[in-house]
């Protein structure tokens, strides 16, 4: 398969809402990224060239602390798009944050300097942008929501409840030391409360994975 096939591939599933100029634009102007898991997209510092546009995999965005620890923002999937790199290329600034492939990840790759372009002439894609800021905007929300009113055992189990709706099955390849990242814990707490959550039956706890039984 041609990579000009593989690119009228991931757009029209992932992306069916835009219009068929948008597509033949895309599939002339962007390329295919193959990123392997745990391989560092994205980090502070970082001048932003290309728009990342998810159509295979998941990408992990966060922030990191000076000694190292993790603050976790939200995940990308298919279908989704960067805002941050939207901000960052429209301002021409750099990336303040890290930005990691969880799976082995395919990404849709667009020059920053189409982006102009692609906001005037294509209706689909100035609607899309508008609800990827406004997508964005409210995970953070239900991020900052959950550190400043929920205790970390309600925490745990709304990311566990997401990572299922999310994957879309329920074996949830994660280990106890990821999730404390994400949820700035250590793993002895994170591992006590899935201990917990299995003894309720809301879960169960297997070597490479967890079972997601609610």
């Amino acid at each position: 398969m041609s990579d000009k096939t593989n690119l009228e591939h991931f757009i029209d599933k992932n992306f069916p809402q835009f219009e068929p100029a948008l597509k033949r634009f895309l599939v002339n102007s962007a390329s295919l990224i193959r990123i392997p898991a745990g391989e560092v997209v994205m980090r502070p510092g970082q001048y932003i060239k290309n728009m990342m546009m998810i159509v295979e995999g998941r990408v992990k965005l966060y922030r990191e602390g000076e000694d190292g620890g993790e603050f976790f923002m939200y995940y990308l999937e298919p279908g989704n798009a960067c805002a941050l790199t939207m901000i960052c290329a429209t301002k021409q600034e750099t990336s303040e944050i890290m930005a990691k492939a969880i799976d082995d990840t395919i990404v849709l790759s667009v020059p920053i300097g189409l982006m102009d372009t692609m906001m005037t002439t294509y209706k689909t894609w100035h609607y899309f942008v508008l609800e990827t800021y406004r997508s964005r905007y409210e995970e953070l929300l239900v991020v900052i929501d959950h550190i400043a009113f929920k205790d970390m055992d309600q925490r745990l189990f709304s990311y566990l409840q997401n990572q299922y709706q999310k994957v879309k099955a329920r074996e949830i390849k994660i280990t106890h030391s990821e999730i404390a990242a994400d949820l700035n814990s250590s793993r002895e707490v994170i591992s006590r409360l899935l201990k917990k959550m299995e003894q309720r039956g809301d879960i169960a706890l297997y070597r490479s994975y967890i079972e997601w039984k609610k």
